[in-house]
């Protein structure tokens, strides 16, 4: 019997609610893909409620996850690795050397790299340096990044509102040539109203997929639509075909959790699952 794809998921963890690998995770199992995900930081929520336990993973502690991970010998079975929110800059450090040996121990291995450091209303909320090693060390590594609009434009010093100001800073990010960029959540000056669109910019061309905006922010939504769009590639799915389903159901599910009042996201609505296992 064959194995299932194996995707190394490199992100942040909490008990309550769906950020980082809380939300990537399960969709990527429903769609029938081996998920080995590695905790960059340990919390009992995301920092908006009243209080938070636990903490970032101890560099020691993490270096020795990662050592347990070669040892079982998944960066040469892995079919892609993801990375998300990293906690520290010591993390980001010891991620960028684990991508690297990964991607020499398997040269077929692809990464996606969702640089996870900010929004429009936040603002950035990781250390700069941290952005900074995001920008220098993983980016140019991947093979498929996607960056939110602040992101895009905090990483290129472009502010995102025209397609051509999603092409230049494409071109800043000083991707691998055969990268792919999904700038997500642009609105752009001839964006359809009501709608935000994914922008996709790499070998085969720019696309544009608009889809419309629905009015709640919730923490973890892009890292649900980074691991849907992993879910479609990991189950051979062009990369367009990825995009447009992940937004589907990132939407459904803000949808639902918005008419529900629910303060997470909410992955158990029944047609999402259905629709998990149908990819």
């Amino acid at each position: 019997m064959d194995k299932a794809p194996l995707i190394i998921s490199i992100q942040s963890q909490v008990v309550h609610g769906h950020v980082g690998n809380s939300a990537a995770v399960f969709p990527m199992q429903a769609a029938g893909l081996e998920v080995a995900a590695i905790p960059t930081v340990l919390f009992s929520n995301t920092p908006d409620y009243p209080t938070l336990r636990g903490a970032p993973v101890p560099p020691a502690i993490f270096a020795d996850l990662l050592l347990g991970a070669e040892e079982r010998g998944l960066p040469q079975r892995a079919v892609w690795l993801i990375t998300g929110y990293i906690g520290s800059v010591e993390v980001a450090e010891l991620t960028a050397d684990f991508v690297a040996r990964a991607k020499v121990a398997n040269p077929s291995l692809r990464y996606l790299c969702d640089p996870v450091m900010g929004d429009h209303g936040p603002g950035l909320y990781v250390p700069a340096e941290l952005a900074r090693l995001m920008r220098d060390r993983l980016l140019p590594m991947a093979d498929l990044t996607t960056p939110n609009s602040f992101e895009l434009g905090h990483l290129t010093g472009t502010p995102i509102t025209t397609l051509a100001d999603v092409e230049t800073a494409a071109a800043k990010l000083h991707l691998a040539p055969e990268a792919s960029l999904i700038a997500t959540g642009c609105v752009l000056r001839d964006s359809p109203d009501g709608h935000l669109e994914s922008v996709i910019i790499g070998p085969r061309g720019v696309s544009r997929h608009p889809t419309p905006h629905i009015p709640v922010a919730l923490p973890g939504t892009g890292d649900l639509f980074s691991g849907l769009v992993m879910a479609g590639l990991g189950r051979g799915d062009a990369l367009p075909q990825a995009v447009a389903r992940a937004q589907d159901l990132t939407g459904r599910a803000l949808d639902y959790a918005a008419k529900a009042g629910a303060r997470e996201i909410v992955l158990y609505e029944p047609s999402f699952r259905r629709a998990l296992l149908s990819i």
